[in-house]
């Protein structure tokens, strides 16, 4: 395991032997690398993928400021890999940081050798939108455990697992460490919309979409593989927004469409 901060700031880790897979974070509480559990939820969710390549997972930027877009933060990554890579690279994201991936393989196809997106669209879905608006409403009012609590609709299906799950999300969650950034990142996937753009994204696209995410429905990963110039989809029934990437499937297929 190697970690480190790329130019322009960014936390990364790396480990894993083979060509670069770039994975973009998604959004957390923190704009450092994570620690504790944290960091062990996130190399355990990668490490299968580091058994056949080099796994550069990098974060946001410390200090974002309010109104950054998508491809501000696009931008920004794009700067950091062209630091770091003489050639393109492979790049996945997933929720949020599926959002961000798009927009970079938009705004710089010449650094995207393939593209992998898990459970997120050309934008958020209206149901979507709705929760994570209230979820940034209150991470911006300083209310982290009600923001917590909001989250729960798109866990759980039933209103007494909504109920159970808001209440333990509001005993475990503890108070982030760089809200201002969380918000920020938030606010440009509320704003994020890549339908007009599908078209410029040039490198092979796999989308990885659950059948029941509430926050991107299915449709709009469709329309990611059908206007993209070589796009490609994969469903995983039954699988909600927070579960498509432990789906046992995942691993299996980035593997056969990237190697």
């Amino acid at each position: 395991m190697r970690e480190g901060v790329l130019a322009g700031g960014a936390p990364y880790f790396e480990f894993g032997t083979g060509s670069p897979l770039v994975v973009f974070r998604t959004v957390l509480p923190d704009s450092a690398n994570p620690t504790g559990v944290a960091r062990w939820a996130e190399v355990r969710s990668l490490k299968p993928l580091a058994a056949r390549f080099t796994v550069l997972t990098v974060g946001r930027r410390p200090g974002l400021a309010p109104g950054v877009t998508m491809a501000d933060l696009a931008a920004h990554h794009a700067e950091e890999l062209r630091e770091r890579f003489d050639r393109p690279v492979d790049v996945l994201g997933v929720s949020t940081a599926g959002c961000l991936a798009l927009q970079f393989a938009a705004d710089h196809p010449g650094l995207v050798r393939r593209l992998v997106v898990g459970a997120a669209g050309t934008r958020l879905g209206a149901a979507g939108r709705r929760v994570q608006r209230e979820y940034a409403d209150l991470l911006a009012a300083g209310r982290h455990r009600a923001a917590a609590m909001a989250l729960a609709p798109t866990v759980a299906e039933s209103r007494p697992g909504r109920a159970l799950l808001a209440g333990l999300l509001a005993l475990t969650s503890g108070r982030p460490a760089d809200p201002d950034g969380m918000v920020a990142m938030l606010r440009a996937e509320d704003a994020f919309d890549i339908e007009d753009r599908l078209g410029e994204i040039t490198a092979p696209t796999l989308m990885i979409a659950g059948s029941h995410d509430a926050l991107y429905p299915l449709e709009f990963a469709e329309r990611v593989a059908d206007k993209t110039r070589r796009g490609d989809l994969k469903v995983y029934p039954g699988r909600r927004h927070h579960t498509v990437m432990s789906d046992r499937r995942f691993t299996k297929d980035v593997f056969e469409f990237l190697l």
